[in-house]
């Protein structure tokens, strides 16, 4: 499976925000617009290798400050050979691009990650979408 072709899969998107978190499963209206959203800004965006890895202890601590939105699939599913159960984003109107942080049982958010490059775009749309709901 490509890394564009798992949100769909998704049965909650979690958003959180100064480590509030609100879930939305699939099928509800704001599921639906999160959704729509999160794939018109990823259209065109490209896949690449990461610079970076996720120590889970840290990126637990930055999920009580800033705006994040998570993909949590209920299974595991592998992409390029990494597997996952939820992915997280970072939401920054100004980001051009971002990382993937991979989520799974055994590890929590510790591991390599993905990364998408938006092609000239940022996330300004998504981010407002998701502050506003």
């Amino acid at each position: 499976m490509e890394i564009f072709e798992v949100f769909d899969e998704a049965e909650i998107i979690n958003v959180y925000d100064v480590g509030i978190k609100t879930a939305y499963s699939a099928g509800e209206g704001k599921y639906n617009e999160i959704l729509a959203s999160w794939n018109k800004m990823i259209d065109g965006a490209h896949d690449m290798p990461a610079y970076g890895v996720s120590l889970d202890n840290l990126t637990r601590n930055e999920l009580k400050s800033g705006l994040w939105v998570e993909f949590e699939f209920g299974r595991a599913l592998e992409c390029n050979g990494m597997p996952f159960e939820k992915l997280l984003i970072q939401v920054d109107k100004e980001f051009q691009g971002f990382n993937l942080i991979r989520y799974n049982t055994c590890y929590g958010y510790d591991g390599r990650c993905f990364y998408f490059d938006l092609n000239g775009k940022n996330m300004g749309n998504f981010h407002d979408l998701l502050l506003n709901l």
